[in-house]
């Protein structure tokens, strides 16, 4: 293949995965504008801001049953840390996200067996907890400020609580559904993605171009199983984007070559937890230190939940069965090509603010 085909080979590949994610992702900012709206931010740093083991642990469960994709689940992670969760918090949220899901788990229900079922959910949960606690221990998380209650300001200037901290007014301008979900749904389009939009076009062509240069044969030539299979499956899992709910018809196509049952766990826990996108994305969301050790806690938990899910097939005598389903396209592609398109559109004001900002800075000589 000649320099020209590469490049559009890889630039195709970028196409296509941004069809892949962009519904996602689309539908993750819009879960984003949720929880602006229903999470404040003194709920946020009470639950998540605080304790770096019980704010893990709340997060990774709130995590589990959400449908997003590792692209989709950025807006949301993004507005949680913007409402005061703490880094293992965030980190925990990023990874039992994606990982799991109401969609995923009857989808793995219906193509794998019910012992992939339990085991896919459980994994996820505890390498999320892994991940956010090693964060929050081995990094300490900066210092949130104890949530401003609102009852001692009124104390302070009337010394009532009764009659001046629920005025009337209040309640007339206590803004409706719409109202809040229209507000919600401006501050994803802004606030959010104008922080994500950058990274995430410049790690989706990081993507296309390693997925060029990865081989199809290479996925199913040396994952029969044990602890080499599974590391190679992790280096093929971590940069590729895939889908929670895309993955298992592929994990099932795995197991029915001959891979084996805790390989293909690994896929379906690093594969949608990781992407050359989402990990561009989270060196500015969580910064280089907490980002090494996301990879490291999660990779680590996806292996050793591979080897005792492997172990357990063994010791019960139980045969890895799969049903490969033929249709792997989730959605209509002009579901898909829409939000592209309302990607685009939201990604216009961002990518030329921080294009007129890099060209002042570099007319400029600014180096900071």
């Amino acid at each position: 293949m000649n320099t020209t085909h590469f490049i559009t080979a890889a630039f195709q590949a970028s196409w296509q995965l941004l069809v892949q994610a962009a519904p996602y992702m689309v539908f993750g900012l819009v879960v984003g504008g949720l929880l602006k709206i229903y999470l404040s931010p003194d709920y946020v740093a009470r639950h998540l801001g605080s304790g770096r083991f019980s704010s893990v642990i709340k997060a990774a469960l709130l995590g589990i049953p959400i449908p997003l994709c590792s692209c989709g689940v950025l807006p949301a992670a993004a507005t949680l840390k913007k409402q005061g969760a703490n880094k293992g918090a965030t980190a925990a949220f990023l990874i039992s996200t994606p990982e799991s899901g109401v969609d995923s788990i009857s989808i793995t229900y219906a193509l794998l067996d019910p012992i992939m079922t339990v085991a896919r959910p459980v994994s996820a949960f505890i390498s999320a907890m892994a991940a956010g606690i090693s964060i929050n221990l081995l990094q300490k998380p900066a210092s949130h400020p104890e949530p401003t209650p609102p009852l001692p300001a009124a104390q302070s200037s009337c010394g009532c609580l009764s009659s001046c901290s629920m005025p009337v007014e209040k309640k007339e301008k206590q803004p409706g559904i719409l109202s809040k979900l229209g507000k919600g749904l401006h501050y994803a389009a802004t606030d959010i993605w104008g922080e994500l939009a950058g990274w995430f076009f410049v790690g989706l062509l990081a993507a296309g171009f390693i997925t060029v240069l990865i081989p199809d044969e290479a996925i199913t030539n040396y994952l029969g199983g044990g602890l080499s299979s599974m590391l190679i499956m992790l280096c093929l899992g971590i940069p590729l984007y895939i889908c929670a709910t895309a993955s298992t018809p592929i994990a099932a196509a795995f197991i029915l070559k001959g891979v084996s049952p805790g390989t293909a766990l690994v896929f379906l826990l690093v594969g949608p937890a990781t992407n050359i996108t989402s990990l561009s994305v989270l060196l500015g969301l969580l910064g280089k230190k907490a980002t090494a050790l996301y990879l490291v806690a999660m990779a680590g938990i996806a292996v050793l939940c591979g080897l005792v899910l492997d172990l357990i097939y063994f010791s019960l005598g139980i045969s890895a069965s799969a049903i490969v389903s033929e249709r792997s396209d989730i959605l209509p592609e002009s579901v898909s090509l829409a939000a592209v398109l309302i990607l685009f559109l939201l990604s216009a004001h961002p990518l030329m603010t921080a294009i007129q900002k890099w060209t002042v800075k570099k007319k400029s000589g600014c180096k900071c």
